[in-house]
């Protein structure tokens, strides 16, 4: 890919792990979870307690919400980065929450953990290089008829102003598929993941849009190699002000959090096995610090090391 400078590949494998609010993204599996509006100080608070008992390690919610209509909820504004702060101090969770105008980038950079770019922005080249400027984590969505090559250039416009704590989203794309809202490209991961050395998530909710769908399409990207998930949760999902169909509850994604960790686990097993197998000089050298056996890729990460892909 032409001109990839800073977001490509790097040398021997090694990847990127970005801190965010005491998490780090591209170590283990990080789920970001909650509502896709922040509605009001109840129906945030309520579901931030919820998905942060269910194991959730990241707390997202619009207070900007670009929408297709501008007769649709847009969102709270700045009362709903004064609630998801009050989220923050109750629960711990981090915040994630999208930025969509240059002007808002430093303000809402005071309550967020991440400054979201959503798909519609994947482009804006202005609010990129501020979002660059801010030196916040970034989680940069895929635009929905972008190519990889075209998602990973606007990740060289934040790389190119010194920030480095960018994180890739896959949220689907457009294509003649009308049963679903996008289609989900379950193929970038991977192939992100080979041409990049930045942690790559995924985002099955708007990926799909098809309640029934999230569940398999989150397990489908864990085993696909995303570094986390970013889910959709409200408290009363009948009743949301957006995206009502693509909301879980906090019962469902409890449920789904299990299945997310048991499988995590078994993933983790299997590459500790085939470690195992490998003949002794063709395995990586163990990272200092390490003391799991093996010296696999998993123990890498839990001793705060860039990892070979």
């Amino acid at each position: 890919m032409k001109d990839l400078r800073l977001s490509a590949a790097r040398e021997g494998g090694l990847r990127t792990v970005v801190e965010a609010g005491g998490v780090a993204v591209g170590r283990g599996l990080v789920v970001i979870a909650g509502p896709c509006a922040v509605e009001s100080e109840d129906q945030l608070i309520r579901t931030a307690v919820a998905v942060k008992e269910a194991g959730a390690t990241m707390l997202r919610g619009g207070a900007f919400k670009p929408r297709t209509s501008p007769y649709a909820f847009q969102g709270l504004g700045l009362k709903g980065l004064k609630i998801l702060g009050k989220a923050r101090r109750e629960t711990g969770l981090p915040i994630v929450t999208e930025v969509v105008d240059t002007r808002d980038v430093s303000w809402v950079g005071e309550y967020a953990d991440v400054l979201q770019i959503g798909a519609r922005n994947m482009q804006n080249f202005s609010l990129l290089r501020e979002a660059g400027k801010s030196g916040r984590p970034i989680l940069l969505k895929r635009g929905m008829y972008s190519t990889l090559e075209e998602w990973l250039n606007c990740a060289e416009y934040i790389l190119a102003e010194g920030n480095s704590k960018i994180i890739l989203c896959e949220r689907g794309i457009r294509s003649f598929e009308t049963y679903t809202r996008n289609t989900l490209d379950l193929s970038i991961v991977p192939a992100a993941k080979s041409a990049s050395h930045l942690p790559v998530l995924v985002d099955p909710s708007h990926g799909t849009g098809v309640l029934g769908l999230i569940e398999p399409m989150s397990l489908a990207a864990v085993a696909a190699g995303a570094d986390g998930l970013e889910i959709e949760v409200h408290i009363d999902p009948p009743n949301a002000k957006s995206d009502k169909d693509q909301q879980l509850t906090p019962e469902a994604f409890a449920r789904l959090m299990r299945k997310l960790r048991a499988l995590e686990a078994a993933l983790a097993r299997i590459e500790a096995d085939e470690a195992e197998l490998r003949p002794a000089e063709a395995r990586p050298a163990a990272a200092a610090g390490s003391s799991a056996a093996g010296g696999g890729p998993r123990s890498r990460e839990a001793a705060g090391q860039a990892v070979p892909a």
